[in-house]
């Protein structure tokens, strides 16, 4: 069983930045692969980033490259989001996701974070 907590969400104004964490409470944390989903009112949950489990490989959504960056610290068993440049249309909860791949769709994710809220102010 994988247990997911994000943490660092909030309101910033547009142009600001956020890091997001999400810490793992698993045995092999090192094996999983992780990403970051969002989810805006009335819309469908959708891929941001996700990284490998070596930390080798990322994948990032076309509206956040650039300007997000995913990283994993296998020693404190935690995957970071770091998010600059905000702007209001990424205002939605952040949910991060254990998996045995890097895929970019929501079933390819088997464990769930129950998510952090970022509201970009214009």
């Amino acid at each position: 069983q994988v247990h997911l907590v994000e943490s660092g969400g909030g309101l910033v104004q547009a142009g600001g930045s956020l890091r997001l964490s999400c810490a793992a409470s698993v045995r092999a944390f090192s094996s999983y692969a992780m990403g970051w989903f969002r989810q805006a009112p009335g819309k469908e949950r959708e891929f941001v980033a996700a990284i490998s489990w070596s930390g080798g490989y990322t994948s990032y959504a076309d509206s956040v490259k650039g300007r997000f960056t995913i990283s994993r610290d296998t020693a404190k068993n935690t995957v970071y989001l770091q998010m600059n440049s905000l702007k209001p249309e990424d205002t939605a909860g952040y949910h991060c996701a254990a998996g045995e791949y890097v895929v970019l769709t929501t079933d390819g994710y088997h464990y769930w974070g129950q998510g952090t809220q970022v509201t970009v102010s214009s």
